[in-house]
């Protein structure tokens, strides 16, 4: 959700005599809870019409590659998952991440964890570049192909 709309529903809940608002969206996992005071009273509530939100899909990970594509459209590598499992951004729980967004990575340093039948995976860059893009959730489930980084790769 664009922090446009969330700014818009936030100004039309204002307006409204409403005392509380929760809207709730599953993909992706969104939620915003707004209130005016801490009481609530035991009044019937009319809701007024919400005009609706143009144009909104949850953005899916396609879409993501498409735009930084788009974006650089020249020296863009994606970094790959080689097999199933589960997809960690740190050695430990607690522990910084191997890499952010933004981080330069060189050809061989460790991007991420790949736990498979209870092993340790460590996954490498295969080039030198920037992380532009980190597509996985840690602790996610990864299939074997599904594209974990995008990278740009240094000139």
């Amino acid at each position: 959700m664009k922090f446009e709309d969330i700014l818009k529903i936030i100004e039309i809940f204002e307006k409204s005599n409403l005392t509380e608002l929760e809207i709730k969206i599953d993909e992706p996992k969104f939620k915003i809870k707004l209130s005016k005071n801490n009481q609530i009273q035991n009044q019937v509530i009319q809701i007024p019409q919400i005009p609706q939100i143009q144009n909104f899909q949850p953005i899916q990970k396609e879409e993501v590659i498409k735009e930084v594509k788009e974006e650089k459209k020249e020296n863009i590598h994606i970094i790959k998952s080689p097999l199933v499992g589960t997809f960690y951004r740190a050695p430990s729980p607690g522990a910084e991440p191997f890499v952010k967004e933004g981080d330069f990575v060189k050809k061989g340093q460790v991007l991420c964890i790949i736990e498979a039948m209870k092993v340790m995976n460590e996954i490498e860059s295969d080039v030198d570049g920037i992380v532009e893009r980190i597509l996985v959730e840690n602790g996610k489930p990864v299939e074997y192909g599904q594209e974990l980084f995008i990278i740009r790769l240094s000139s």
